[in-house]
């Protein structure tokens, strides 16, 4: 793969990815399977897998059915367990990477500095840390769980021992016989404190806000289970849409009727009092707002890992580090040789939208300053040219993201279809209009939903209490939203005597001569289609 020359010796390519997690990597094939080989993957880091490299903490784990997440174009009959770890999923990734001959337009340790529109010459100026590019397009898939959010703590700088997120995890630190703090009970929490809690001398969990946690019903898939599903792909669908099937009939409870959600609510008590027999820890443990309005975590180890001798639960946030004395909230105060952050990621404010600049020379976090939100969920009035993979409110509730990313690459090749139709140097340009009318209607569905009205406040929303991160409805409904780019949604801009020229996208489509012959599809490197690129959407 190689791209062709740019403006002052710079490579160009027609797209640029940003990202090699499954947002970029799934970019990447849908590239190659549309017949399009000049473009790159910009990772910054030394390896692909994207938050499946960052997170290797111990106990990492997906929370969602291993034949769920993962592609549908990509099927893995050999998941050895319901509920794959963090080295099984990363796996996955470097598989594909391979499998879909994705190696050679991946540039590692190329991190994105900024991004720069360029309205005479309709590109994007790129500058990385591996040297500089422009692009026709360019696909940002950088995920909202990219950069770890570590709060400011008076003191912590001064606090002689180990820190570190959950996110960063030091693998040379031993934690064997210290004393250690873990700040935080979400996703990441649960799953490190059952861990680590065996082997430390004292562990000390500090809760703001208590989680609703379901038991995780993980378990071994059998040899006659993978067998099946490598000889029978029928099977392997099956499985599949089953998981999907049960997770779509249950979002009307969260997006529509939150009321139903009681009886989950019964079942995660029940949970609780299973293992947890102290009934002053049993209150501190039990969620005053309706379940799933955070995310409702899954782990059969959590609670009873809190039961254990050697572990503490502080129900109070960390408001002051002293030497090495940790003063919570409430005043309690408790001594830490390490503290362990577990205290979530950059979501609502993601850091790559400073280092973006649009056609009007303002930043992408600027434009966002009074929330995100974008067309579809991918693209934001002022940046042409630009698609952002899991963008604005397309995150989930209850089931698999790749659903939701795949849904986005089908929006992403029909918007190159009709770069390709409209011909010569072309941007596609998302109208405001359009962009407020599909934020105002996702807005007004939100209003209902148990992340706006269960009680509770998660990182599902932003600074000013909008929730710009989650979809309020079925992913069998966005697919259909994003099947097809819809030009009316859109402005064409074109260069005109060295200007760049608005024009309405349905006109100039109307007008743009016939399209070439399609281009071959990309050679037989890639993997053939083991499943309907639909999957079980």
């Amino acid at each position: 793969m190689s791209g062709r020359g740019g403006t002052g010796g710079h490579e160009h390519v027609r797209v640029a990815v940003i990202g090699s997690g499954f947002g970029g990597l799934g970019a990447a094939v849908r590239l190659r399977r549309e017949g399009i080989t000049d473009f790159v993957v910009l990772e910054r880091a030394d390896s692909v897998g994207g938050t499946w490299r960052d997170n290797s903490y111990p106990g990492c784990a997906c929370d969602v059915p291993s034949h769920l997440y993962s592609f549908s174009f990509a099927p893995n009959p050999d998941w050895p367990r319901t509920f794959s770890g963090q080295p099984h999923i990363r796996a996955y990734l470097e598989h594909v990477a391979d499998t879909f001959g994705l190696r050679p337009h991946i540039r590692l340790n190329h991190e994105v500095r900024t991004a720069r529109w360029d309205a005479e010459r309709l590109h994007w100026e790129l500058d990385t840390t591996g040297g500089a590019l422009t692009a026709d397009v360019v696909v940002s898939a950088t995920g909202p769980l990219s950069d770890p959010k570590t709060p400011e703590v008076p003191g912590l700088a001064e606090f002689p021992g180990k820190v570190f997120h959950s996110a960063r995890w030091d693998h040379d630190y031993d934690l064997r016989g210290k004393r250690v703090a873990v700040i935080g009970t979400g996703a990441s929490a649960i799953q490190i404190v059952p861990a680590i809690a065996p082997d430390v001398e004292r562990l000390t969990l500090f809760q703001r806000t208590p989680p609703w946690v379901m038991p995780r019903t993980d378990r071994a898939i059998s040899s006659v289970e993978r067998w099946l599903h490598r000889q029978l792909p029928f099977t392997r669908a099956a499985r599949r849409g089953l998981l999907w099937g049960i997770r779509e009939l249950q979002v009307s409870a969260f997006t529509k009727r939150p009321n139903q959600l009681g009886l989950i609510e019964s079942l995660a008590k029940a949970n609780m009092a299973r293992s947890i027999k102290d009934p002053e820890l049993l209150a501190r443990l039990t969620p005053s707002y309706r379940i799933g309005c955070k995310r409702i975590l899954l782990s059969s180890e959590y609670y009873p890992a809190l039961a254990r001798p050697n572990v503490d639960l502080v129900a109070s946030g960390l408001k002051e580090v002293r030497g090495t004395t940790l003063v919570a909230a409430d005043g309690t105060e408790t001594e830490a040789d390490a503290i362990v952050f577990g205290t979530g990621f950059h979501v609502t404010d993601m850091p790559i939208a400073d280092r973006v600049v649009g056609a009007e020379g303002r930043t992408l976090a600027d434009h966002w300053k009074d929330g995100m939100q974008a067309l579809r969920g991918a693209t934001a009035a002022g940046f042409p040219n630009w698609m952002t993979i899991i963008g604005p409110n397309t995150g989930l509730g209850n089931s698999s993201m790749i659903l939701m990313i795949e849904s986005q690459l089908n929006y992403m090749a029909d918007y190159l279809r009709q770069l390709d139709l409209l011909g010569g140097r072309v941007a596609l340009a998302a109208r405001p209009s359009a962009v407020n009318r599909w934020n105002r209607h996702v807005q007004a569905r939100m209003q209902r939903t148990v992340w706006n009205t269960g009680g509770c406040t998660s990182w599902y929303l932003d600074a000013q209490g909008r929730n710009t991160t989650v979809w309020p409805g079925t992913t069998g409904e966005f697919r259909k939203l994003t099947r097809t780019v819809d030009l009316g949604e859109y402005e064409v801009v074109r260069v005109r005597d060295g200007g760049g020229e608005r024009i309405p996208a349905q006109a100039a489509a109307a007008a743009a001569p016939a399209p070439a012959k399609a281009p071959a599809k990309a050679p037989a490197q890639t993997a053939p289609k083991a499943a309907a690129e639909e999957g079980a959407a």
